[in-house]
């Protein structure tokens, strides 16, 4: 069976080539007769892979030397606790900016560990969706621990253009949809966490870049394995890490290297989303939900102008291999996830799709 094109928003689709040396290793991985599932995290050999890991995203990203980098499990979800708990007190107050689904869940996380203030709570309406108001008209609070923001929300395909600022309050990023895949100035941020399965490699490992001086100020009670200092000071392996996750975010840290970097990954997903943007805004019978200021590079949502052929849609484009494209079940319509990983072919089948059925339907 051929590949097909996989527009899942998680887990989503991983490179071609990284898959292709996954499996030559899969079985006898660098000449050890063991899978690099079946190796110690305390091995010299899996060390190397973690070391190496790092090194790249360090260079990928530009992160400097006063940022730490976690390797950890629980996916981005278990950061809406873990964030509260490293840096605001119980006293705390703290600001978030909600945007979408993900905001939320983070936002009421956070409502169990501190004092929440919604410095940004874009109604949720019907669509359109944004813009998103500019920072000069947020709620902010006083001596806020830290202000949250989700970088990217993959349910409703809204995505920030510029990064939030309050003065010295330090910024925390949900950036589990767009870490990868453009530069990010790391030293915006205070902490910038990512779910794995979106641009980074399989579901199971999450990445956290937490600022030095961040570090240290858990609150008592913290379970030891969400205190970022104890990871941080343990290498990622106060217990036993994700090794095979780890070991595939390496593979494809590499394949961006190979593959021009963050630049050539910002300009390749541009140009993947204009494309597909202006095949829907340029018709009749489909229509994107977002303002054009705020939407997504990585997560297209759109409808049909007649929703009774939905079924008949996703069906027709899976039969050309065009799989996953069902939207959300809280907003529906459809939803093409276009990650690094998506290559611009995968567009254009999916844009000549949409021609042809809106050429029969529309």
């Amino acid at each position: 069976m051929s590949r097909v094109f996989n527009f899942s928003a998680g887990p989503a689709a991983l490179p071609d080539e990284v898959l292709a040396r996954a499996k030559d290793d899969l079985l006898d991985w660098a000449g050890s007769g063991m899978s690099v599932m079946e190796v110690s995290h305390r091995s010299k050999a899996f060390i190397a892979v973690a070391e190496q890991a790092e090194v790249d995203l360090r260079e990928l990203l530009g992160i400097p030397g006063h940022y730490k980098v976690l390797f950890l499990q629980g996916g981005a979800t278990l950061q809406f606790s873990s964030v509260a708990l490293n840096l605001a007190t119980q006293d705390s107050v703290v600001d978030y900016a909600v945007t979408g689904s993900w905001s939320k869940k983070a936002i009421a996380e956070a409502r169990r560990y501190a004092t929440v203030n919604a410095a940004l709570n874009m109604p949720e309406s019907d669509a359109p969706w944004g813009p998103i108001p500019p920072v000069a008209d947020w709620a902010f609070s006083d001596g806020a621990a830290y202000l949250h923001y989700c970088a990217n929300e993959t349910i409703a395909g809204i995505e920030f253009p510029f990064v939030p600022e309050n003065g010295a309050v330090p910024i925390v990023s949900d950036m589990s949809s767009t870490l990868l895949s453009r530069p990010v100035d790391i030293e915006k941020f205070g902490v910038i966490y990512a779910g794995a399965q979106k641009n980074i490699g399989p579901a199971g490992l999450t990445i956290v870049i937490v600022r030095e001086d961040l570090l240290g100020s858990a609150r008592a009670g913290t379970p030891t394995l969400l205190d970022y200092d104890v990871m941080a000071k343990s290498g990622s392996m106060s217990n036993t890490p994700p090794t095979f996750a780890w070991y595939m975010a390496g593979l494809v840290f590499a394949w961006i290297k190979h593959s021009g970097g963050l630049e050539g990954m910002a300009q390749r997903n541009s140009q993947k989303a204009g494309k597909l943007y202006a095949a829907i805004d340029n018709s009749a019978f489909y229509s994107n939900p977002v303002h054009p200021e705020c939407r997504s590079w990585m997560n297209v949502p759109f409808t049909l102008a007649d929703d009774s052929l939905d079924v008949k849609f996703l069906s027709e484009a899976e039969m050309r291999g065009l799989c996953n494209l069902k939207g959300h079940r809280s907003v529906g319509g459809m939803r093409a996830s276009i990650y690094n990983a998506m290559p611009e072919a995968g567009i254009d089948a999916l844009v000549e799709f949409m021609a042809e059925f809106e050429k029969v339907h529309g």
